[in-house]
């Protein structure tokens, strides 16, 4: 049974950066994708961004230019670069595997991004 533990989230003012880090307590080397999630009140969890074992990204158009996805399959981790957050970037944030996530999900971080 895979564990993932998410960090890096807190209160940021608008325009300011995070850096989310997941930890998996399983190799991800051998994993196709991993992705980061992200779920605002009130609305369904949605994909932000997804790499794969090779580093090539993709990323949800709210998020792209300003979101930088990495991974360190050494250290069973992936990261999520957050910079120019918007209030609407307000959620908690989730990894796990992509496009077939694994069923248990971690807690989770929470971002809040003031106006």
């Amino acid at each position: 049974q895979v564990e993932l533990v998410e960090s890096g989230g807190g209160l940021v003012q608008a325009g300011g950066s995070l850096r989310l880090s997941c930890a998996a307590s399983t190799s991800i080397s051998s994993i196709n994708i991993m992705g980061w999630y992200r779920q605002a009140p009130g609305k369904q969890r949605e994909l932000v961004a997804f790499i794969i074992p090779g580093g090539r990204t993709n990323y949800a158009d709210s998020v792209k230019d300003r979101f930088t996805i990495s991974r360190d399959n050494a250290k069973n981790t992936v990261y999520l670069q957050m910079n120019s957050l918007k209030p609407e970037d307000t959620a908690v944030y989730y990894c796990n595997r992509y496009p077939t996530p694994w069923d248990i999900w971690g807690q989770g971080t929470q971002v809040t991004v003031s106006s």
